[in-house]
């Protein structure tokens, strides 16, 4: 009973604009579970046959080419979920993204089959799919103009900006080989950058760890 009340706590503190109806059918239709941190969530190419609604941790949304190299899209929070997750459940389709936690994370998993009955029943889940989409959206035009039109130096600024706030701390764990393979270059240009970054006091390097400072 502890352990209910406890799910049903998140779930009402990261979504506090469903319904109540909506609230007792993710409760009753849907499949609580914790992940660790650094757990593969979601792989390309695989079928997705639920959404993750996300209660508690971080989780870091993928971009994986043919080779293995990865690009950082964007993070999901506590009352956020995949819009690409949504899209690709609703039409049966392979996921073209890798989905993968930061730290511990809670998710409600919720069944395909339920998601587009919910659309014309719940007011609050199609204003909540309306809003994922347009999210997402404007944080995939971000990250492409980001890319398209800032040089590398720009690029990493702009990331570990983004890391501090959906991580919430100015003490990045992570190494300069992960920000490179998530910014698709070599770790001798991000350790070179970096470098540069500690010399202007914008931030101050230890090993793998980041503290952020005057970006």
């Amino acid at each position: 009973m502890a352990i209910q009340q406890v799910q049903d706590d998140l779930l009402r503190k990261s979504y506090p604009l469903f319904e109540e109806n909506l609230v007792s059918e993710i409760e009753e239709q849907g499949a609580f579970k914790t992940f660790p941190a650094n757990e593969v969530l979601m792989r390309r190419g695989q079928y997705i046959r639920s959404t993750m609604l996300v209660l508690s941790g971080l989780i870091k949304i993928y971009r994986e080419d043919e080779d293995g190299n990865e690009f950082l899209m964007y993070y999901l929070k506590p009352g956020e979920a995949c819009a690409l997750s949504l899209v690709c459940a609703a039409k049966h389709e392979a996921s073209p993204i890798m989905a993968k936690t930061v730290s511990e994370t809670d998710v409600m998993m919720v069944p395909v089959d339920i998601m587009s009955e919910w659309m014309s029943k719940f007011k609050s889940w199609y204003q909540f799919v309306i809003e994922t989409y347009r999210t997402r959206f404007d944080e995939l035009l971000a990250t492409l103009d980001n890319v398209a039109f800032r040089s590398m130096d720009e690029r990493l600024e702009f990331y570990l900006k983004r890391a501090k706030e959906a991580q919430q701390t100015t003490m990045l764990n992570i190494s300069h080989q992960e920000i490179a393979n998530e910014l698709n270059t070599s770790r001798e240009v991000i350790s070179r950058l970096l470098k540069k970054m500690e010399q202007k006091d914008m931030v101050k390097l230890n090993r793998n760890i980041i503290e952020l400072k005057n970006l």
